[in-house]
């Protein structure tokens, strides 16, 4: 049975597991060449580089865990929660709204 009965109340413990700025950069960069991979693939049917999208996005944010944050990344107790969250992390960073949901220091 989960912890968490919902993203919303999941999404607080998610962004408390990523204070570290610079770890979050890593999120950001990893889910922006996913994003740009993804683009360059449907654009030219270049199907085979799909595979890198888990190795991009995965691989930017564990290490920053490893590095910077010094826990386990959410995905391995969370995967669907946690997925979902390092987009809307990504989105609330973009419109300015993080700043007002990251627990304070």
């Amino acid at each position: 049975m989960s912890r968490f009965n919902s993203f919303n109340e999941f999404y607080p413990y998610y962004l408390n597991e990523h204070r570290h700025p610079v770890c979050r950069a890593l999120h950001y960069m990893g889910s922006s060449l996913v994003i740009a991979v993804l683009l360059f693939a449907l654009i030219t049917q270049q199907w085979r580089w799909l595979w890198l999208l888990p190795l991009i996005g995965y691989g930017f944010a564990w290490l920053g865990h490893l590095l910077f944050e010094h826990n386990k990344p959410a995905t391995f107790k969370y995967p669907v929660y946690s997925l979902a969250a390092d987009w809307v992390m990504l989105k609330d960073f973009l419109t300015g709204q993080l700043k007002r949901k990251l627990p304070s220091a």
